[in-house]
């Protein structure tokens, strides 16, 4: 790796990707004046998009643009190439690899694959898919420190909002007891809808119109997204061994209006919570619909607001709270992570 440049290969190019390189497009030279490094993308490659390959730089502006106007690389373009993501990531010169693949919820895979690829080819890893972290997290880990690699996932629970360093880098000495949250913005818009009245089928609709569901809400609706970040936690933040399958899980499939105005009625209302808790030894973790009295704080998070409570041994109950993140969030979380190795890779450096 030349001491001033650091080579990127991206996996993806959704809009959390795309929203990502615009920010290396503007922030590029400052990233560059003020820890002394340049990032470079050197690949990018996607399922639908085409893939493009240079290793003295993608043309972001050019990649962006023809993505915006046709949907997908140009063909006329001349860094297309035709190759497959893991020749991508063999091909790519890279010392880092963002993961930001489309989440497998049965698996994680092929995300999981990805990295491990990267670390065989001795790259840090950046991801924003919560896969890799909900199911396998510790045997990654664990392969990334053998190899004196990086493996940052700060996106995969509350886009840029810093969980993960919160936890690992504010509170040293702490054990984390407990920990709840309201981390699926769909539900909890389709929920918050159905409290003003609207019918679950009225309020999933408008979800989708507004762009919070996809046309399949499944992920969502049934918890497997909260199940996802739930295991995702757990396995960061106190060591365990969950997956999505070990969480127990209640979506808001079931939920009525007269649900809603029965918790009305007791001065509450309903949310979907992810849990976390300490049982005979083993941190397990739920998700479920539950009743929130209106003097609680998690009463107030509203729309596509996100809130996580975290309770420690040494420093009590803290709590985030993300108010109506757009994708500028989500990739941001990808971009912070990026700054974090740049200066983790300076300190090493110094150190030798």
């Amino acid at each position: 790796m030349e001491c001033n440049k650091l080579n990127i290969c991206l996996v993806g190019f959704g809009n959390a990707g795309k929203e990502f390189c615009r920010m290396l497009v503007e922030k590029g030279e400052e990233i560059k004046n003020t820890y002394g490094r340049s990032a470079v993308v050197t690949a990018i490659s996607t399922r639908s998009k085409g893939s493009l390959l240079d290793l003295s730089g993608v043309d972001l502006k050019r990649a962006l643009d023809e993505v915006e106007a046709e949907g997908r690389f140009s063909h006329d373009n001349p860094q297309k190439v035709g190759h497959s993501t893991m020749d991508m990531i063999k091909k790519s010169g890279a010392d880092v690899l963002i993961e930001l693949s489309t989440l497998s919820i049965k698996d994680g895979q092929p995300a999981i694959s990805h990295i491990e690829e990267a670390f065989a080819n001795h790259m840090h890893v950046i991801t924003a898919n919560k896969g890799p972290i909900a199911w396998d997290y510790k045997r990654l880990k664990a392969l990334a420190d053998e190899k004196g690699l990086s493996l940052l996932h700060e996106t995969t629970v509350m886009d840029g909002a810093p969980i993960f360093n919160l936890v690992e880098k504010t509170l040293p000495g702490c054990r984390v007891l407990h920990f709840k949250g309201i981390l699926n913005s769909t539900t909890n818009f389709i929920m918050e809808e159905m409290e003003a009245g609207a019918s679950y089928e009225a309020a999933l609709k408008e979800a989708q119109i507004r762009g919070f569901a996809e046309a399949d809400p499944s992920m969502d609706i049934d918890g497997w997204d909260a199940a996802a970040k739930t295991a995702a936690l757990i396995n960061v933040l106190t060591d365990g061994n969950a997956t999505p399958m070990t969480i127990d899980r209640t979506g808001i499939g079931g939920i009525t209006l007269k649900d809603m105005e029965e918790a009305r009625s007791r001065g509450g209302k309903l949310k979907l919570l992810c849990e976390g808790y300490w049982h005979e030894g083993k941190m397990e973790g739920r998700v479920y619909p539950a009743f929130v009295s209106n003097k609680d704080i998690f009463s107030n998070i509203d729309s596509t607001t996100s809130i996580l409570s975290i309770t420690t041994d040494l420093m009590g109950e803290i709590c985030m709270v993300e108010r109506n993140p757009e994708i500028q969030q989500t990739a941001y979380g990808v971009y912070s992570d990026l700054l974090t190795l740049i200066q983790d890779i300076a300190r090493s450096e110094l150190s030798k």
